[in-house]
């Protein structure tokens, strides 16, 4: 076995779903990225705009570096019905959230890759593991590497597995075998994700207005959400699967072998009502959370990013829709 067929085989043994290796070069994507900024889509995301001069080349990040691995995790568990989506008492819970946070998960799977990759290269090479974090083109990469194609929606989707994918690269300073692009876009006349996102952030074809996408509003943005986007928020206060649900590509989603990602009882199931308490919980019950008690149930969870005033925000704003929608008071402003 080559050392590249090495690489692969052992990252599927950790959990690995998807592998593929492109070679470090500049990114193709740059100027579109760099439009997309001028254009404001990236919001409040300051550090975006930092990051431009890095993602031009992934060799800015390790010198040296000449190849890229890129790796694909499914999260997908199950479906919340739609009864369970409906009830506006509800807050929806996007569904990478909805286990130990993948940064934590990953990251290790990721570090004991590199050590087997040192060890069997048998010499000092040096390389860098990400996850999420990193100022790098991550879906040019794994399109780069043949493990997916950027849809419509901007997510990488696979064929056979869909779009419900975390995505992670190693950067190694040696040359390994590289793998094929996809030949050609998947996505064809489909608009699903375009024709379903409640906020209109899918702007065009391929391109996310990060500003109005729910995602952003309830994790990224800081301040106060803008009173005209939040009555089409709904129940969502973490997150949104919306543009993912629709996609035919994720039709015959197949449920993740990793435990750490279903609900926090590590188990599959999907028909039970403690299932859902934890991916849609009852919204007054959210209200009275304290800050010790949000610390404690979301202590692995991705959730802590938005710190107990957020999320809260974030309940507030669902539960004005709630008794809008019910009591058919004044729109929330």
């Amino acid at each position: 076995m080559s050392i590249t067929d090495k690489i692969k085989t052992r990252a599927f043994e950790l959990g690995f779903d998807l592998v593929g290796v492109s070679p470090a070069q500049p990114a193709k994507t740059t100027n579109f990225y760099a439009d997309w900024l001028e254009r404001g889509f990236a919001g409040e995301m300051s550090y975006l705009h930092r990051h431009l001069e890095k993602k031009r080349d992934p060799r800015r990040l390790l010198p040296g570096a000449r190849s890229i691995i890129s790796f694909g995790m499914n999260y997908f568990t199950f479906n919340i019905p739609e009864e369970i989506k409906r009830d506006a008492s509800r807050g929806i819970i996007s569904r990478y959230a909805w286990g130990t946070d993948y940064h934590d998960i990953i990251h290790r799977k990721l570090k004991r890759l590199f050590w087997f990759i040192k060890a069997e290269v048998n010499r000092e090479i040096y390389g860098k593991a990400y996850v999420d974090t990193a100022p790098i083109f991550e879906r040019e990469a794994a399109n780069n590497s043949g493990i997916g194609f950027i849809g419509k929606n901007s997510n990488l989707i696979n064929p056979k597995l869909g779009s419900w994918l975390f995505l992670a690269e190693i950067l190694v300073d040696i040359e390994l075998e590289y793998d094929k692009p996809l030949s050609k876009n998947g996505c064809g006349k489909c608009t699903r994700c375009l024709d379903a996102c409640p906020t209109g952030a899918l702007v065009a074809p391929y391109t996310l207005d990060a500003s109005r996408c729910i995602s952003y509003l309830t994790i990224e943005l800081k301040g106060s959400i803008p009173s005209e986007l939040r009555p089409l928020m709904g129940n969502h206060i973490f997150g949104c699967d919306i543009c993912q649900d629709v996609c035919p590509w994720n039709r015959k989603a197949k449920p993740t072998n990793e435990h750490s990602f279903w609900p926090k009882a590590g188990d599959k199931f999907a028909a039970s009502q403690f299932a859902y308490s934890v991916v849609a919980p009852d919204l007054l019950s959210l209200m009275e959370l304290s800050e010790a008690e949000f610390r404690v149930r979301f202590k692995d969870s991705p959730i802590k990013r938005t710190k107990r005033r957020g999320f809260l925000r974030n309940v507030a704003v669902a539960l004005d829709n709630w008794r809008y929608r019910e009591h058919k008071s004044p729109p929330p402003s």
